[in-house]
């Protein structure tokens, strides 16, 4: 059954803006896990041909979030919480690098960037929002990850952040108040200037959810 949140989309890169959408979907679970996806019905849907829905679904399937079995069907992945563990693994190391890249260069308006998405993360998790709380988390981390200068670790985070990204959601209605006190403490050690210990800290704040994930 198709849902009713996508909405028809037209121009160019249709491809790409159906990718983004589809993605979205399955991660905010519109799309659970196990749930067969239909090209036409996607097709008819966006209001465009099979094609781009069948690349855009190509690419989810090198994500991890979609898997097609000949002959058979094409649905939404399971949550493994071993392979999230693993990309976890790696993320939170990616991260730290990036730490002790960027602490030597950030500035007090970065400080302030950081403090500012740690409250708006604070206030989601007071709702229940966990949309606005991973919008905000990011955007903490974003921080950091602008002032690295290297886009290698970026394109490596942006292939595994997929993995991640619906055991994350789960999270921050669970977990995410942990998040916001390493936050604070990742916030005093930049400003600090202190690489070791921020760098310790943001790989610590990214296994978080790999620990809990395996309990």
């Amino acid at each position: 059954m198709v849902k009713n949140m996508i909405k028809k989309i037209d121009r160019q890169s249709l491809s790409e803006k159906i990718y983004i959408e589809l993605k979205k979907a399955i991660v905010e679970m519109v799309f659970k896990p196990g749930e067969r996806i239909s090209d036409m019905e996607l097709a008819q849907n966006f209001g465009v041909s099979r094609t781009p829905v069948r690349e855009a679904i190509k690419r989810l399937e090198d994500d991890g979030l979609i898997e097609s079995i000949p002959g058979s069907m094409t649905r939404v992945t399971h949550i493994s919480s071993e392979e999230a563990k693993n990309a976890f693994t790696v993320v939170a190391v990616l991260h730290a690098l990036a730490a002790r890249l960027a602490v030597p260069v950030l500035t007090g308006d970065d400080i302030r960037n950081m403090e500012t998405s740690n409250l708006r993360l604070k206030q989601a998790l007071d709702v229940k929002d966990a949309g606005i709380a991973i919008q905000s988390d990011a955007a903490f981390h974003q921080v950091i990850l602008d002032r690295t200068d290297n886009p290698e670790i970026l394109n490596v985070l942006k292939r595994l952040t997929p993995k991640i990204d619906r055991l994350e959601r789960v999270r921050f209605l669970l977990k995410g108040n942990e998040s916001v006190s390493q936050h604070a403490l990742i916030i005093q050690a930049c400003a600090d200037n202190d690489i070791d210990q921020a760098a310790s800290l943001v790989e610590k704040n990214w296994l978080t959810l790999s620990e809990w994930s395996d309990r």
